[in-house]
């Protein structure tokens, strides 16, 4: 007797076709063109989340080297000053608190040059 997948193939290709929704062309609509599409964006994607803090790091290391700068210091020796001092601050929060706070930033930073 003949077997006919009709529900679970059904099933599993309207799962790929719900994950190309809003691509262009027959990439959103043809079940063979969507899921090559489907796949690669999901490695686009695994791939993509490791590059966000990459470059997330560096916009953070910007900030910091900016902000350092206005107060007569380069981000390498106020960071070196934070690890001699055994200052525990990430770059995310002291990128924010140049950003936001630059009062703090500064009580930091003298703290980073006194161990200096």
């Amino acid at each position: 007797m003949r077997v006919k997948r009709g529900v679970k193939a059904r099933r599993r290709r309207n799962r790929v076709l719900k994950l190309a929704k809003g691509f262009r062309g027959r990439r959103k609509n043809c079940y063979k063109r969507a899921n090559q599409a489907v796949e690669r964006s999901l490695d686009f994607a695994t791939r993509d989340r490791r590059v966000k803090k990459r470059d997330l790091r560096a916009l953070w290391i910007v900030r910091i080297n900016a902000a350092a700068r206005l107060i007569g210091t380069t981000y390498g020796k106020l960071i070196h000053g934070l690890s001699r001092a055994g200052v525990a601050i990430d770059r995310k929060i002291m990128a924010d608190l140049a950003v936001r706070d630059p009062k703090g930033f500064q009580a930091i930073a003298a703290v980073a040059k006194g161990a200096a």
